[in-house]
């Protein structure tokens, strides 16, 4: 049943179908990465729905590397042009899967947030990508990003 659900949230990543990835979530989901930090419920969901509204080049793959009942692991690549810069990235990315009752409960995903910089900021992530200062200035961003998202009604 996970891999499943797995393959119904990426294929409708690569979709652009963020109705379709926020239907595999529970309404409690806690979502984390680098970028956005810990998110919950409609929160996450708004994310994947700003994310997808936003692209206009995404290209998503995904490959599961294990998956059972409870917890899946999956390695996803993005590929796209980062808005604020116009810079293109390839964000290669692990996912780790929590299920309940057939729905993702808990999503985690890491990255280099130094190789993620380094192709959207250029020379400035290149250099910095690592400092705690780009990471709260990228966080912070994404943050204001998603709410305004959530307040233009969107």
């Amino acid at each position: 049943m996970s891999e499943s659900v797995v393959e119904r949230f990426y294929t409708g990543f690569a979709a652009c179908d963020a109705e379709a990835m926020a239907a595999e979530y529970a309404p409690d989901v806690t979502f984390e990465d680098p970028v956005f930090g810990v998110l919950h419920g409609a929160d996450a969901a708004d994310m994947w729905r700003m994310l997808c509204a936003a692209a206009s080049d995404l290209e998503v793959e995904h490959r599961i590397v294990r998956a059972d009942e409870r917890e899946a692991e999956v390695d996803w690549t993005a590929r796209y042009t980062f808005s604020a810069t116009g810079r293109p990235v390839v964000n290669r990315v692990r996912a780790r899967l929590r299920f309940e009752g057939g729905s993702i409960v808990d999503h985690r995903d890491s990255f280099s947030m130094w190789r993620w910089s380094s192709q959207a900021l250029g020379p400035v992530g290149r250099v910095l990508g690592w400092s705690p200062l780009i990471r709260t200035k990228v966080r912070s961003t994404a943050l204001r990003g998603l709410d305004a998202y959530r307040r233009s009604g969107a």
